[in-house]
């Protein structure tokens, strides 16, 4: 882990969280996410959508950093991240953070109401995960070329 992976990982969850969270303004769930800090509006929902966004991308580059680091990693790293934020995010944390206990969202018919909410976290990691690994290989581009100009002026 190394900050540059970190902070790739927060400009692709911040990709991620702007393109969900345009997403989840057009379907009016915004509010709700506001409701979770006391305050059930759509731009109060869209500063903490954003801030969760920034961590859980750094969360991404320190976890899978090492291994989304081209598009194509980055989006099979990204989807099943998304994936996995989908059972921690809706199904799990939310409802605690609302009041509503621990595993509300654990059946079949609670999920399946929630699936607009899955595409949505896939969709995320999927922004993150080709964010991530564009800048990772422009990473690795720059630090080959430094390398080849150090090892020409080395010569």
């Amino acid at each position: 882990m190394n900050r540059t992976q970190i902070k790739n990982g927060i400009i692709g969850g911040l990709a991620g969280g702007l393109v969900f969270g345009m997403m989840m303004g057009m379907m009016g769930m915004l509010p709700m996410i506001g409701k979770m800090v006391g305050f059930p509006n759509a731009i109060a929902g869209f500063i903490v959508h954003m801030i969760n966004s920034a961590v859980i991308g750094a969360a991404f580059g320190v976890v899978f950093g090492s291994y989304a680091t081209k598009i194509g990693s980055g989006i099979g790293y990204g989807v099943a991240y998304g994936g996995i934020w989908w059972l921690l995010g809706p199904l799990t944390l939310m409802p605690l953070f609302m009041g509503m206990g621990f595993g509300v969202n654990w059946t079949v018919a609670a999920a399946t109401k929630m699936l607009p909410s899955l595409l949505g976290h896939v969709i995320f990691g999927t922004v993150l995960g080709v964010v991530y690994g564009v800048l990772a290989r422009k990473a690795e581009v720059g630090a080959e070329d430094s390398n080849t100009e150090l090892s020409a002026a080395g010569e």
